[in-house]
């Protein structure tokens, strides 16, 4: 089972994957102001490539996106490609309007 730690401060964050206690990956974000979040890189621990890691965190930024109404700016190529494969996901993005 993989779980999912959110660590967040004024400016930056995370969500850190575990697997049976062992570090399986990371996604960090920077604030963009007070309304949204810039997930800018996420790496997988090469003995957990494949295993669903990078989809695991994601997950959890969306639901901490949504339950605080927050919206994302993916600018890490794994967050912009899984939420361009999963339309169900992308409630929380950023439209262009708003980025600008």
């Amino acid at each position: 089972m993989i779980d999912v730690k959110h660590n967040n401060d004024e400016k930056h964050g995370n969500f850190e994957a575990s697997i049976d206690g062992n570090r399986a990956g990371l996604m960090t974000y920077t604030w963009a102001g007070d309304e949204r979040f810039i997930i800018d890189h996420t790496e997988v621990e090469e003995a957990y490539n494949g295993k669903g890691v990078g989809k695991e965190m994601l997950l959890a930024a969306v639901d901490f996106a949504r339950k605080n109404g927050k919206t994302i700016i993916p600018l890490c190529p794994f967050a912009k490609a899984t939420f361009q494969k999963h339309e169900e996901l992308q409630d929380v993005l950023v439209n262009q309007t708003q980025a600008q």
